[in-house]
């Protein structure tokens, strides 16, 4: 049987869930609501690199993410320019981009990420 190890949990929610040989990294916003995606998605990367290091991994192990943008065609290429960069050479893992109503108005991206332990 496989232990599951959860980091940041609360009654609601983990953030992190190491389980299976894998770390599942929930759905990250920004703190910093500036009316600026790249702003924001830089915030988000900063918080799922934070919590990849928690799980002992980076993000050279990624498989999978999954982003949400409050407005997709103002948005998308903004967030890119910033994930762009931030992806290692190499190492993109698949990705599905789409747009949602987000928890927040002030909120312009959330991304939630799936990495091999």
């Amino acid at each position: 049987m496989t232990d599951i190890v959860r980091i940041e949990t609360n009654q609601r929610m983990s953030r992190v869930v190491k389980a299976g040989g894998l770390v599942f990294v929930g759905g990250q916003t920004s703190a910093d609501h500036a009316p600026d995606v790249k702003v924001q998605t830089a915030k988000v990367l900063e918080k799922i690199d934070g919590f990849l290091e928690k799980a002992g991994i980076d993000r050279t192990r990624l498989v999978s993410a999954q982003v949400w943008l409050s407005d997709i065609s103002r948005d998308f290429a903004g967030m890119n320019e910033v994930w762009d960069a931030w992806v290692p050479q190499g190492c993109a893992p698949t990705r599905a981009t789409v747009q949602a109503k987000l928890a927040a108005p002030e909120l312009l991206v959330e991304i939630a990420v799936v990495a091999l332990a």
